[in-house]
């Protein structure tokens, strides 16, 4: 990082950064091109293009990648954002498996690393996290200080004022003093903490199938439920970070039934267990309810059956509040789309007049880590010019 003052706008400084501003702009929103295409694109002269273009390989912001061959005339230099200007880290903490990956600027995963989450303390998880992240770098070849951009995805509400996680119980003692702190410390300046299903429902509209929405939510059922709310490609997160913490929705019989956070009890993979051993079914994991339902167990398809209900109270419940065109479900109970979307929107109907158009995501247990990587890449691009230039 540098603490040096910007240029000014107006002065010959300012204007030659706002023409490499320009030029680099262009060419990640575009791709791949040659003097004269980004001098017609951007509306600058060939000449002010061809000075950001030599100060930008400078720096080591674009690079050329050869010349055109097609066509009359003199060749011409072909010029592309440099990927090795930086990379990103991304992390997915789950309460079963931490993953993590680097990507350099271009957006390409150089390395990545799955295993399980075996910590039961809060210092055991920041430690497994630091060391799995120093694994991942070196797997990319590179060293920790070559990464510019750190996204952690973590489950609960992250409270940056006081320096906290808040509501995530699945990870013991994730909500002690000195969480964030402790990851910063560890992995070294700027470190961005995101709750995970943010990062779903992020990594689902850059990469997955939410390109086109303009208004959708994520709805991730797996150890717990989650959703992430997004409109016009920027994530809501309300007044408090808690927006989508859907866990929380009130859900029983009658209002003396009500507990707090009972929606997340009802709908999450325990409980998916919990109703089939009431019918009789061995099953140790939801993963094997789903299995026994696709194999046609009819106790495990009445099982599916009430899990669609219950996910149809919730889509209902959003479809009320926020009106997405789409709701994408992942995570490890929801991903089970074949299954679920009938009974879902049978029940729907029955509930609501509302029904957006649902779909399973299609990045699978990677959505997290790719919201993180996508998220990293955005703020990377920029400090990568900010700092060079």
């Amino acid at each position: 990082m540098t603490d040096r003052k910007p240029p000014e706008v107006g002065t010959p400084a300012g204007m030659r950064v706002l023409n490499q501003r320009a030029v680099l702009g262009r060419l990640r929103r575009l791709g791949a091109a040659t003097r004269p295409q980004i001098a017609k694109d951007t509306g600058l002269s060939k000449p002010t293009v061809g000075q950001a273009l030599v100060d930008l390989e400078r720096h080591g912001l674009v690079r050329p990648i050869g010349r055109t061959t097609a066509g009359p005339g003199r060749s011409a230099v072909v010029y592309e954002p440099n990927p090795l200007a930086g990379y990103v880290l991304g992390v997915d903490i789950g309460r079963e498996r931490i993953r993590a990956a680097v990507a350099d600027l271009g957006g390409s995963v150089v390395a990545r690393v799955d295993e399980r989450n075996r910590s039961r303390s809060v210092s055991s998880l920041v430690r497994t996290v630091t060391e799995l992240a120093s694994r991942t770098v070196a797997d990319a070849g590179i060293a920790l200080t070559d990464v510019v951009v750190k996204v952690i995805g973590s489950p609960g509400v992250i409270d940056q004022r006081s320096r906290v996680v808040r509501h995530a119980p699945n990870l013991p003692g994730w909500e002690s003093a000195g969480v964030l702190d402790g990851l910063e410390s560890s992995l070294g300046p700027v470190v961005v903490v995101e709750n995970d299903a943010n990062l779903a429902a992020f990594g689902e509209h850059v990469y997955g199938a939410a390109k086109d929405a303009r208004v959708f939510v994520c709805v991730t059922v797996g150890t717990g439920v989650g959703m992430g709310i997004c409109v016009d490609g920027v994530l809501f997160r309300g007044a408090h970070g808690a927006a989508g913490e859907v866990g929380f929705l009130p859900f029983g019989k009658s209002s003396s039934d009500v507990q707090r956070g009972q929606f997340e009890q009802a709908a999450a993979a325990e409980s998916v267990v919990a109703l089939a051993r009431e019918r009789g079914l061995a099953a140790r994991t939801a993963r094997e309810v789903f299995s026994a339902a696709r194999s046609g167990d009819a106790q495990a398809v009445e099982v599916v059956g009430l899990e669609a209900e219950r996910l149809a109270f919730l889509v209902a419940s959003v479809a009320a509040v926020i009106d997405p065109e789409l709701v994408v479900l992942g995570g490890g109970v929801g991903s089970n789309v074949d299954l679920l979307l009938a009974p879902v929107e049978a029940a729907l109907r029955t509930m609501t007049p509302l029904a957006p158009r649902i779909v399973a995501g299609s990045l699978g247990d990677g959505a997290v880590l790719s919201g993180a990587i996508a998220m990293g890449l955005e703020a990377a691009r920029e400090l990568v010019f900010e700092v060079t230039l």
